[in-house]
């Protein structure tokens, strides 16, 4: 076990314990596996698609943006994204747009 343990993936709260195999939250009293914790790094769109760079996806919903009248409409196609951290984890060039950031839970994957 590590010397920190890590926060509650469900409410955040930084008070785990440790029992046996598996972490505990007492905020709200969720229970979860310390390896399963390795998987925080996967980005999922929408649907639970695991994303990667370079993949093309579509938006799901109008995206008010930010700076500009216009919208992001539905179906508006994304080639080849790059996924970053933070609150926005894609970086993408939308065509008529430019470059922009989106977030993984407005988009889906789209199989070539």
């Amino acid at each position: 076990m590590p010397d920190t343990l890590p926060p509650c993936p469900e409410c955040g709260a930084t008070f785990t314990y440790a029992v046996d195999a598996l972490l505990n939250c007492p905020a709200c009293g969720h229970e979860w596996s310390a390896e399963a914790d390795t998987d925080t790094d996967v980005i999922r769109d929408a649907v639970g698609n695991i994303l990667q760079d370079g993949d093309t996806v579509t938006v799901i919903k109008d995206l008010k943006v930010k700076g500009s009248s216009a919208a992001l409409k539905v179906g508006t196609k994304v080639t080849g994204i790059r996924l970053v951290g933070g609150d926005h984890d894609i970086d993408c060039k939308v065509p008529g747009f430019g470059q922009m950031g989106l977030k993984s839970q407005f988009v889906k994957k789209v199989s070539d």
